[in-house]
Parts: structure tokens; C-alpha cells; sequence
């Protein structure tokens, strides 16, 4: 299985970027899928997730920012942010579930908000 995730880049705070992950090679279902962030000193947190159903939830600081969604016929996952901040600035990660089976992390996209 290959995660490629892309969309990353530089912009200004209040800015928008959407990020996408591509799966690829997948034998089985999908199952949960989500972005994690790391920030420089910091530990790897969780974004926001989206179950094969469709329900969300979100880290409370980018709620109402950020939205999280999927398109199981491409297995690709995305998040849309908006009213960006200095402090989303971070390597952002998707992460796949396989259902009863295991996990895989794509190999980050990096978010850079300038003030």
C-alpha cells in the first residue's frame, strides 16, 4: 500500500490550502481515515478523521476551519483549511486503516503559514 499525500506549501496566514492522500495498492476495505500533524519540538497530533460512513470529528483547535473528507472510489482522502494560522504550521501525515487489518501512514506534506 502507497499513501501519497500532496498539496502542501507556503502561504499567508488567513490563507487556504487543500491537502490530499491518495491510497493506492490496497487489498481489503478501507476503514477510518485521517490527518495527524507534527509541528518542529512536537509531539505528532491528531487533526481530524473521517470513518468509511462519512462521520467526522475534529482537534478543537481547527474546528470550523478545517474540513475532512473522502472519496472511497479513489481512495483519497482530503482536508480542506481555511483561516489558516501560524500555528498550523507543521508536516502534516494521513493515516489509512485497513479494516481488520493494518495501518499506513503517507509520507507527509509540509504546511508552511507565514504571519
Amino acid at each position: 500500500v502507497q499513501l501519497q499525500a500532496s498539496g502542501g506549501g507556503l502561504v499567508q496566514a488567513g490563507g487556504s490550502l487543500r491537502l490530499s492522500c491518495a491510497a493506492s495498492g490496497i487489498i481489503g476495505s478501507t476503514d477510518d481515515m485521517a490527518w495527524y500533524r507534527q509541528a518542529p519540538g512536537k509531539q505528532r497530533e491528531l487533526v481530524a478523521r473521517i470513518t468509511s460512513g462519512g462521520s467526522t470529528n475534529y482537534a478543537d483547535s481547527v474546528k470550523g476551519r478545517f474540513t475532512i473528507s473522502r472519496d472511497n472510489a479513489k481512495n483519497t482522502v482530503y482536508l480542506q483549511m481555511n483561516t489558516l494560522k501560524s500555528d498550523d504550521t507543521a508536516v502534516y501525515y494521513c493515516l489509512l486503516h485497513i479494516l481488520w487489518g493494518p495501518s499506513y501512514w503517507g509520507q507527509g506534506t509540509q504546511v508552511t503559514v507565514s504571519a
